[in-house]
């Protein structure tokens, strides 16, 4: 990329850098909203109109108290001994993966697990099962892998590899 194409970019925010592996890893999940409907984007511009200022006033769902105790809460939830291995398994295949440069490290494992926890008791559950697991993977695990250079330009996404590595590895029965 020249200079001045570069400068041009720069100055409309249009380039964007990568957060090294190391920061990206310590995010516990990566959530993408997409972009809303055009009837529920001209909602919000009416609202944003009929409010006459740009900030809006939220009202908290939990005090701190209330915080404090349901994180001690999701301490509790049980995680089975096969479904402690299903996440370790799950985590490990993304680094023997063939599209993959560098895999999900111990710290998606950990994830993984605690994220299963808070939603099976969100789900008025006191156990983690495998499908918890499934269905947070892709934003406990895809934002942990680095994908082989080469790829980047095939528009492979590491959602993908996290669900290749979902249909590639067993899932146990782990009723409890």
């Amino acid at each position: 990329m020249d200079p001045r194409t570069r400068r041009v970019l720069l100055a409309v925010g249009a380039l964007t850098y990568r957060l090294p592996e190391a920061q990206l890893d310590r995010f516990l999940l990566r959530l993408g909203f997409g972009l809303p409907e055009a009837v529920d984007e001209v909602e919000m511009v009416r609202r944003r109109l009929e409010r006459r200022q740009e900030s809006t006033a939220l009202e908290p769902v939990l005090d701190a108290g209330q915080l404090l105790r349901l994180q001690a809460t999701v301490e509790t939830v049980h995680v089975s001994d096969q479904v402690q291995r299903y996440a370790v398994e799950l985590v490990r295949a993304t680094r023997s993966h063939e599209a993959v440069l560098v895999g999900a490290s111990p710290r998606g494992s950990l994830a993984l697990v605690t994220c299963g926890r808070a939603l099976a008791l969100l789900q008025g559950r006191d156990h983690v099962v495998p499908e918890d697991l499934k269905a947070l993977a892709p934003a406990a695990l895809a934002h942990r892998i680095t994908l082989r250079p080469e790829l980047w330009l095939g528009e492979v996404r590491a959602e993908q590899v996290v669900d290749q590595v979902l249909h590639s590895v067993a899932v146990p029965d782990a009723r409890r």
